[in-house]
């Protein structure tokens, strides 16, 4: 997605989903996961934001690239709730 925002509120809302949902942690950070390595992979940074990120994926090792999806999943729905609490 171009724009940076957009992209963690759009990813931040399909986390919550998972969770209303009943989907645990561990599952959902393993999806991460395997869409961080698709992206990395597939897709072309389209601005800064995601430069950084693509650069970390790729000098990251398989339990850092875990780690990174857990954090990227708490930073999204961290943002989506303190935007929901704003309202």
């Amino acid at each position: 997605m171009d724009n940076w925002k957009h992209w963690k509120d759009f990813l931040g809302d399909r986390v919550e989903q998972a969770e209303d949902l009943g989907i645990s942690d561990d599952t959902i950070t393993s999806f991460a996961k395997k869409i961080g390595d698709y992206l990395s992979e597939h897709v072309d940074p389209k601005n800064d934001q995601d430069r950084v990120l693509k650069d970390l994926w790729t000098v990251a090792g398989e339990s850092e690239r875990h780690v990174l999806a857990r954090l990227i999943m708490k930073m999204v729905t961290s943002d989506s709730l303190n935007a929901h609490q704003s309202v």
